[in-house]
């Protein structure tokens, strides 16, 4: 079966930087376009950042811009979160997602995902 197992989360002050990593298995990683999601106590949960089947596209949302890249690598079936300057803000339970992908493109709805990993904990303290 697929399973998308999370990983690189922890406590960091305030400005440190953390790698998320996700890796996957039971699926052909590469027809499938990834995302990261994060869920704040009491909050929906919220897109962060989507990348294409071949990495080439990718997006984020407005609050981490600039601040986190993700990235993938087809040959290990992984997708990485790098996240840096990070803020109180940031504070969250972070989840990967896939979704089987006909194009080169990213997604940023969380409905439109197929799977889904457990989460791991990030958090940003003062």
């Amino acid at each position: 079966q697929v399973q998308l197992v999370e990983s690189g989360g922890g406590l960091v002050q305030a400005g440190g930087s953390l790698r998320l990593s996700c890796a996957a298995s039971g699926l052909t990683f590469s027809v499938y376009a990834m995302g990261w999601f994060r869920q704040a106590p009491g909050k929906e949960r919220e897109f962060v950042a989507g990348i294409s089947r071949s990495a080439r596209a990718t997006d984020y949302a407005d609050s981490v811009k600039g601040r986190f890249t993700v990235s993938r690598d087809n040959a290990k079936n992984t997708v990485y979160l790098q996240m840096n300057s990070l803020k109180l803000e940031d504070t969250a339970v972070y989840y990967c997602a896939a979704k089987r992908a006909y194009n080169d493109y990213y997604v940023t709805k969380r409905d439109d995902y197929n799977y889904w990993g457990q989460g791991t904990q990030v958090t940003v303290s003062s």
